[in-house]
C-alpha cells in the first residue's frame, strides 16, 4: 500500500508539474478569484485584422483589445446582461460633462495613467490618437465618428479639411486644434462638435479615441506594435504563428477600476485548421484555452442539443445566445447598379439551405428583413415589400426581375448570366463558407440564371479587402451590430460615405444624395421618438433599393476549456468579456 500511495502521489506531482508548465502558476487573489497562469486563444485567422486601436471595428476585436491592451475615455461596464451596456469611466474620471446643448464635451484624465514604458498619458496623447482617424489613406477600416462629429469644415469634395497628422500640405491643422483642445495642465480634453450629440460619451468608448504616443507612431506600421495603455503589452506578435501578451508593469489597478487582469500571460495561436481548433477545445486537451471562432456546424450536435442548449458535458463551458448582429450580403452598387438584378439575387437565394448549413434556426437565428434588429425598439419597423420571399428561393420572382433587368440594364444582365464572367462574391476562407458558396452558386443559377464566382480571402485580411472599394467584388458577406442602442450607429455607418463601414455606392446619384440628406437630418433630430421613425424609414428605403441582401438576426456559439472561469457574453460588444476570464 505504501508503494501505491507513493506512486500515486508522484503521479499527482507530475500532473501538477505539467499543468504549471502549460499554464504558469495560478494563485488566489485578494478578491477570492484565482489569478496567474496563461490563457490561450485559438483561431483559424492568420493574424488579427488590426491591432492598432484606431483600426479596430469588430465587436470581438474591440472586446479583446479593450480588455487587455487599449484604454479609452469611457467603457462599457464589465457585467452580464443589460448591465453591461452601461457606460462607465475608464481613462477619464467620469463619463463626460456636456454643455452648449451637447455640442461641447469635456473629459478629465485620471491620475496615475501611463503607457507601457511608464510615460504618463496626457490630453495631447488622446488628442493625437483621435487625429489619426482623419488620415483615411493610412488609418483604414476603423470607425469615423470623429470625422463626422467634430466641428471641422468640409473641403469641396466633402472630405474634412483636416487630413490627419501625416499630411503636411493643404492640411488645416488649426481647424482640428480648435475642435479638440487641451487644458493648460494637459489633463482635460474638450471636444467641440458640429451638432448636438447627447450620447457622445458612448462614442468615446471606441478605441479610435484611445491615446497614442506621437513619438511611437509609425503610421501603418503601428498596427504591428501598438503601445499599450492597459494591463498587458505585446511580447511577441508574428502572423501565422502567435501573439504573446505579458503583464504591463507600468499599469496600475488603482488607476483602472474596470479591468481585472487575472492571467499572467495571454497567447493567441493563429492559423489553426478549423477542425483542429474545434477538437482541441471539445476534447478539453488544453483546459485553459478558448476558441475565437465560430464552432463548425458539424460539431454543434456534440456541444448542444436540438434546442440549442449545451449538453451536460458542456453545461459550464459553452453558450448559445442571440447576439446584437444582423448578417447580410453587401451588394456593390457601383458594379451592380441594376436594382432588378439585386432583387433577383434576393429572391433566388436558398435561405433555407444556408440556415440549415449553420445548424438550423436554433443556431443560425431568425430571418432578417433589413439592417435594424427588432430589439432596437424605437428604430425598428417591419420592412414591407418582401412578400415574394420564400425560404428555399422563389424562382418565379427571381426570373421576373431578371427579365426586367434584360431590358433595364442589358450590360449588367449579360455579365450576370455569362458563364465566363458572372458576379463575384467575396467571403472569408473557411470550410463553412465554402459549403455555403455551393448553395449560393446552385440556387442563383437554378432560380435566376446568374453565374456566381467566389473569391475566398484569408479571414484575418477579409475586412481590409472588402472595405477597399478598389478590391471589393460585386458582393461580400458581412454582419453589423449597433455601436450603441441607436440606429444612428447603423444607417449612417453602413449606407453613407462618411460611415465607418460603408457599402459601395454611386455617391453622386441623386437618390443617394437624398438618402444622405435624410440621414444627416436624423442624426441631428433631438426628439428620440421622431428620430426612431426616421431611421426606420431609411432602413425601408435601403431595402427598397436592395443595397444589402439580409441574412439573419443572428446567434453566436462560444466554447472554452473546463479550466477557465468567468466567461460570459458581453452584450454591447457581441463577444465574451475577455478581461473577466480567469484560470480556475
Amino acid at each position: 500500500m505504501a508503494r501505491v500511495k507513493k506512486s500515486t502521489s508522484m503521479a499527482v506531482v507530475a500532473v501538477l508539474a505539467i499543468a504549471v508548465i502549460a499554464t504558469g502558476l495560478v494563485r488566489m487573489s485578494s478578491s477570492g478569484t484565482s489569478e496567474g497562469g496563461t490563457i490561450t486563444y485559438l483561431t483559424h485567422s492568420e493574424a488579427w485584422t488590426h491591432a492598432d486601436p484606431n483600426r479596430n471595428y469588430t465587436g470581438q476585436h474591440l472586446a479583446w483589445f479593450s480588455s487587455y491592451m487599449h484604454r479609452t475615455l469611457t467603457s462599457y461596464a464589465h457585467a452580464e446582461g443589460a448591465d453591461g451596456s452601461a457606460v462607465v469611466a475608464d481613462l477619464a474620471t467620469d463619463t463626460g460633462r456636456a454643455s452648449n446643448d451637447n455640442k461641447t464635451w469635456e473629459f478629465t484624465l485620471r491620475d496615475g495613467v501611463s503607457f507601457e514604458d511608464g510615460t504618463p498619458i496626457t490630453c495631447e496623447d488622446v488628442k493625437y490618437g483621435v487625429s489619426r482617424t482623419f488620415a483615411t489613406d493610412v488609418i483604414t477600416d476603423g470607425p469615423t465618428y470623429s470625422i463626422s462629429m467634430l466641428d471641422i469644415p468640409s473641403a469641396d469634395d466633402g472630405s474634412s479639411v483636416y487630413k490627419g497628422p501625416y499630411t503636411t500640405k493643404e492640411n488645416d491643422v488649426a481647424a482640428y486644434d480648435k475642435a479638440v483642445t487641451c487644458s493648460d495642465d494637459n489633463k482635460t480634453i474638450t471636444f467641440n462638435l458640429s451638432r448636438s450629440v447627447g450620447d457622445f460619451n458612448y462614442t468615446v468608448t471606441y478605441l479610435s479615441f484611445s491615446p497614442v504616443p506621437k513619438a511611437k507612431d509609425n503610421g501603418d506600421g503601428y498596427d504591428l506594435a501598438p503601445v499599450s495603455s492597459g494591463p498587458y503589452k505585446i511580447e511577441k506578435y508574428k502572423a501565422k504563428d502567435e501573439m504573446v501578451l505579458v503583464r504591463n508593469e507600468n499599469w496600475s489597478k488603482d488607476s483602472d477600476p474596470i479591468r481585472s487582469a487575472f492571467p499572467d500571460r495571454i497567447v493567441v495561436r493563429f492559423g489553426l485548421a478549423e477542425e483542429v481548433r474545434d477538437q482541441l477545445i471539445i476534447s478539453d486537451s488544453d483546459k485553459t484555452s478558448m476558441s475565437l471562432d465560430a464552432v463548425l456546424p458539424t460539431n454543434l450536435p456534440t456541444v448542444f442539443d436540438d434546442n440549442g442548449d449545451p449538453v451536460a458535458a458542456f453545461a459550464e463551458r459553452a453558450l448559445n445566445v442571440y447576439d446584437p448582429y444582423v448578417t447580410y450580403t453587401a451588394v456593390n452598387v457601383k458594379t451592380v447598379p441594376c436594382l432588378d438584378i439585386r432583387k433577383a439575387i434576393y429572391y433566388a437565394r436558398d435561405y433555407a439551405g444556408l440556415i440549415q448549413l449553420s445548424g438550423g434556426a436554433a443556431f443560425g437565428g431568425d430571418p432578417a428583413d433589413g439592417s435594424i434588429k427588432p430589439l432596437m425598439g424605437l428604430d425598428y419597423a417591419k420592412v414591407t415589400g418582401l412578400d415574394e420571399f420564400m425560404p428555399a428561393g422563389n424562382a418565379d420572382a427571381a426570373k421576373k426581375y431578371m427579365a426586367a433587368a434584360k431590358t433595364a440594364c442589358p450590360d449588367v444582365h449579360a455579365r450576370a448570366i455569362d458563364p465566363n464572367r458572372g458576379l463575384t462574391f467575396d467571403a472569408a476562407d473557411s470550410d463553412t463558407n465554402k459549403k455555403s458558396a455551393a448553395i449560393w452558386i446552385d440556387s442563383l443559377k437554378k432560380n435566376a440564371g446568374i453565374t456566381l464566382k467566389f473569391n475566398f480571402i484569408e479571414p484575418g485580411s477579409y475586412y481590409a479587402v472588402v472595405l477597399d472599394q478598389t478590391k471589393q467584388g460585386d458582393m461580400s458577406r458581412a454582419g453589423w451590430a449597433p455601436d450603441w442602442a441607436n440606429a444612428s450607429t447603423v444607417i449612417p455607418e453602413l449606407f453613407t460615405e462618411t460611415g465607418g463601414f460603408p457599402m459601395s455606392q454611386n455617391w453622386g446619384d441623386p437618390a443617394y444624395k437624398a438618402f444622405k440628406t435624410k440621414s444627416d437630418a436624423a442624426l441631428s433630430e433631438p426628439d428620440r421618438v421622431k428620430q426612431g421613425k426616421m431611421w426606420a424609414e431609411l432602413n425601408q428605403y435601403a431595402m427598397d433599393q436592395m443595397w444589402i441582401i439580409p441574412g439573419v438576426f443572428s446567434k453566436s456559439q462560444e466554447i472554452w476549456g473546463s479550466g477557465l472561469g468567468g466567461v460570459y457574453f458581453w452584450e454591447p460588444q457581441g463577444a465574451p468579456s475577455f478581461g473577466d476570464i480567469y484560470i480556475k
